[in-house]
């Protein structure tokens, strides 16, 4: 790799976010094992503080799983509106750096510095002044990877966690790939990496092994992307401000609910911030989506591909009842509704939109 080809790329990602925001903002919090989202009884938690981590406790956890491995775990309501303006002061910094800031949430994004507007020449020495400028500023610890593609900078984040920062460079990269488990990879979730064990992948080395048509072969289209990055190749370029490709929302209710009429009004509970989203931005989503968590945690979705994007509330509430409605009669109680909506366009008569994301 020529060295006017290589890209200098940071990945930074905010330590354990919405439970150190509230750490921060209540005394009484600090160094306790902390939950955001959930309840002791009911919901799943959002996010855990890193006290909370060492009992085994993680975000997507139901809460009474979380409770049982951590009896003092305590349990916050999340408030996105003060997380989403943490992530814009955050994200105010990225951009003093460079334009080509890339979020993939609220406490996450890629940075392009290849050539960047402070002349630095060390990708490392911006992610560390980057990251003592969020910490003066917000009172928040960061942790960074610094590689040359997308891929690496995201594995070489999650090396020195929490508070830290590790560079792959180039010539380390295919070796360091190598020696990790498959699970580590992002982009390989719990599915594939069942499946590649099932292969005899087990390894970065196990992968690199297989040849692009044994891994389009029995991962399609995402084989190639299996084969590359086992090389330490990831062209992905960093792209500011992704179109959002769906939004959606969703609720534990405080009960399991058992009636047809009760599961109707659940879903029309959750679809006003759906609907808010559309409305802010003149965007909707052709595909409707209803997610129905069971109480015995089994998950089941109904989808809905309409002609045009979803022109009004009364339409998305129409649709998602008349999904739901698809697993009447109940077999038995349903403890989570969701509504997304996906395939996202404009809405017919509306005006260009104005988006703003976060970190």
């Amino acid at each position: 790799m020529a060295e006017a080809d290589i890209r200098k790329i940071i990945h930074l990602d905010m330590d354990a976010f919405y439970a150190s925001v509230e750490q921060r903002d209540d005394p009484g919090l600090r160094d306790r094992p902390l939950a955001v989202g959930g309840s002791r009884e009911r919901g799943v938690v959002m996010a855990a503080s890193y006290e909370a981590r060492r009992f085994g406790v993680r975000s997507a956890m139901p809460s009474a799983t979380a409770r049982r491995l951590c009896p003092e775990l305590l349990f916050v309501k999340p408030r996105f509106e003060v997380y989403k303006q943490v992530s814009q002061q955050i994200r105010a910094i990225f951009l003093e750096y460079t334009p080509l800031v890339e979020p993939l949430s609220l406490d996450e994004a890629y940075l392009d510095v290849t050539t960047n507007l402070k002349n630095m020449p060390l990708a490392s020495e911006i992610a560390r002044e980057i990251r003592a400028r969020i910490l003066a500023e917000t009172g928040l610890t960061a942790s960074a990877g610094i590689s040359y593609n997308k891929f690496l900078a995201k594995l070489a984040s999650d090396h020195r966690k929490p508070n830290g920062q590790f560079v792959i460079r180039p010539e380390k990269g295919p070796a360091f790939v190598e020696g990790l488990p498959v699970g580590k990879f992002h982009g390989v979730g719990p599915a594939t990496e069942a499946k590649m064990k099932r292969l005899g992948i087990h390894t970065g080395a196990d992968l690199k092994a297989q040849s692009l048509e044994f891994l389009q072969r029995y991962f399609g289209k995402s084989g190639t992307y299996y084969h590359a990055i086992a090389r330490g190749q990831d062209g992905r370029r960093v792209v500011p401000d992704r179109p959002r490709k769906s939004v959606g929302s969703e609720t534990t209710f405080a009960q399991d609910l058992g009636r047809p009429i009760d599961i109707e009004e659940g879903v029309l509970s959750v679809l006003g911030d759906v609907w808010g989203y559309c409305e802010r931005t003149g965007v909707a989503g052709r595909t409707v989506t209803v997610k129905i968590k069971y109480a015995d945690f089994q998950i089941v979705t109904r989808s809905r591909t309409l002609p045009a994007p979803v022109a009004s509330r009364a339409e998305l509430e129409q649709a998602s009842v008349e999904l739901v409605r698809t697993i009447f009669p109940l077999e038995k109680k349903v403890r989570l509704l969701g509504v997304s909506l996906s395939n996202m366009g404009m809405r017919v008569g509306s005006a260009p939109p104005q988006l703003t994301l976060g970190l």
